[in-house]
């Protein structure tokens, strides 16, 4: 299977409490409406090298960082589909590459090189990704609760502008398949929820209005980033894990 999706858009994240959502809530009611999928688990394999170069050289902030991940929607069967997804971010812009196949076949070829049949741009684009910093395994299977709001046909938002909840960000270094059930250690605190706005531009003025009168920062929350500080990055520091 060879379905290929590019994005390109700018992703704002910001941390929540519950009376913050319910605000945002709000402003959407009439704007927006949850889409089609309703509240959905999402659950993520991560790759990374043994040294964790990837999420390492990413929480330094650099001006372009990228990360690959294998993806679904739900828990998936042997031999469905799940998006394979090559992640890059440069002056603030993320760029999205995705392609769709079996995840054996994904992580047969992330792992072991085994490249798909598939030929086309996207294909030669994590290809190439791969061999610079192979050998590369998944590290951490990291999975959420999100409900995803798109436009009203009727309301004057931006086409492209989505606004997305995550809640029970949970993490584990083990069961690395996305065939598995969901579980781990949460990566956010109790009530909290990462909302994230995705746009191709600009930020409706109503948004703006909320987001003001409720004290709602960005914030720069990277979920595996998140995993790799409090879990890894602390055993290493405390001398349980070795990095490099």
């Amino acid at each position: 299977m060879a379905i290929q999706t590019v994005f390109r858009r700018y992703e704002l994240k910001y941390l929540l409490d519950p009376a913050q959502k319910a605000a945002v809530l709000a402003a959407l009611d009439g704007r927006m409406a949850l889409d089609g999928y309703g509240r959905t688990t999402i659950r993520n394999l991560y790759f990374d090298t043994d040294s964790y170069r990837l999420i390492r050289q990413s929480i330094e902030k650099p001006v372009y960082k990228e990360k690959l991940r294998v993806r679904s929607y739900r828990q998936v069967g042997p031999g469905e589909p799940v998006f394979v997804e090559l992640k890059k971010k440069y002056k603030k812009v993320v760029y999205k590459r995705r392609l769709v196949m079996p995840e054996a076949d994904a992580v047969d070829w992330l792992c072991a090189g085994n490249t798909p049949a598939i030929h086309s741009q996207i294909e030669e684009e994590i290809e190439y990704f791969r061999r610079f910093y192979a050998p590369l395994r998944p590290v951490v299977f990291l999975s959420y609760e999100r409900e995803a709001f798109a436009p009203l046909p009727e309301a004057e938002v931006p086409d492209g502008f989505r606004v997305t909840f995550d809640e029970n960000i949970l993490a584990r270094p083990d069961r690395l398949s996305l065939e598995a059930e969901v579980g781990g250690e949460p990566l956010l605190e109790a009530g909290k929820t990462l909302m994230e706005i995705k746009t191709g531009g600009g930020i409706p003025l109503w948004m703006v209005d909320v987001l003001t009168r409720e004290g709602i920062y960005k914030t720069s929350f990277s979920k595996y980033g998140a995993y790799y500080e409090n879990k890894i990055l602390h055993q290493s520091e405390t001398g349980r894990v070795k990095l490099c």
